[in-house]
C-alpha cells in the first residue's frame, strides 16, 4: 500500500466526514416517525440499516412515503438545528486549500448548503453534488463522475473520502483512491485532520 496520495482533487462525503450528524439523523428521524404515530427505531438498528442512505431510501425501508413533506420538512428542521461541526474539519480543509474539492452527498443540496453555510465551510468547495441532482445515489459512482466532470478531473486523479461502505464502493467503481474514515478505504483514518498525513 502506498503511503502518501498527490491526487489533483478531493471529493468529500459530508455526513459522518466533516459534520457529526449520526445521532442528528436518527433523532431526527425518529421525532418525525413520532410525529407521524410510527414506530422508532434503535440507533443501532439505525446505524446497521439506514445510515448513508437518502432519507427517501430510509423513508421507502420503514414504508412512508417519501413524497410526504410534512415529514420530510419536520425531520430537515431538526437535522440541520442539531447537526455538529467535527472540531477538525475547517483546520483540515484550511490545510489542503490548494486543492480543487467537491462535496459528494447523499444530502439534497438545500440542506447541504445549509449545513455548509452554518458552519461557514461552504468557501473550502468549488463543486456540490447531492442526491436531488443525480438518479442513482452511492454506492452507485453517478455522484463520483459529475464530480470529476465539474471539477475537469479524472476520477484516477481524485482522492475520495468517506465514512460509510456505500461510499468507498462509489469511489472504487469509478477508479478513485479512497480514504475511509473508521471504514476500510484504500487508506483508513479515525478523524479527518489525519488526511494530512496522506495527501501530498
Amino acid at each position: 500500500m502506498m503511503d502518501t496520495l498527490s491526487p489533483k482533487a478531493l471529493l468529500f462525503d459530508m455526513d459522518g466526514v466533516l459534520v457529526d450528524s449520526i445521532d442528528s439523523w436518527w433523532k431526527s428521524l425518529n421525532n418525525a416517525l413520532k410525529n407521524e404515530g410510527k414506530q422508532q427505531i434503535t440507533k443501532k438498528t439505525f446505524i446497521d440499516t439506514y445510515w448513508g442512505d437518502t432519507l427517501q431510501e430510509n423513508l421507502e425501508k420503514l414504508g412512508v412515503d417519501k413524497n410526504n413533506s410534512q415529514f420530510c420538512n419536520t425531520f430537515y428542521e431538526q437535522f440541520i438545528n442539531e447537526v455538529k461541526l467535527f472540531k477538525e474539519t475547517k483546520n483540515t480543509l484550511e490545510k489542503l486549500n490548494k486543492y480543487p474539492k467537491a462535496i459528494i452527498t447523499n444530502t439534497p443540496q438545500s440542506c447541504t448548503l445549509k449545513i455548509l453555510e452554518k458552519f461557514k465551510i461552504k468557501k473550502y468547495f468549488d463543486v456540490f453534488v447531492t442526491s436531488d441532482q443525480i438518479k442513482n445515489g452511492k454506492p452507485d459512482p453517478e455522484m463520483v463522475y459529475k464530480a470529476c466532470e465539474k471539477l475537469n478531473v479524472s476520477p484516477q486523479d481524485v482522492v475520495l473520502i468517506g465514512d460509510t461502505e456505500n461510499d468507498i464502493k462509489a469511489g472504487n467503481a469509478a477508479g478513485c483512491k479512497t480514504i475511509g474514515v473508521n471504514t476500510k478505504g484504500d487508506f483508513e483514518i479515525q478523524n479527518i485532520y489525519e488526511i494530512i498525513t496522506i495527501i501530498i
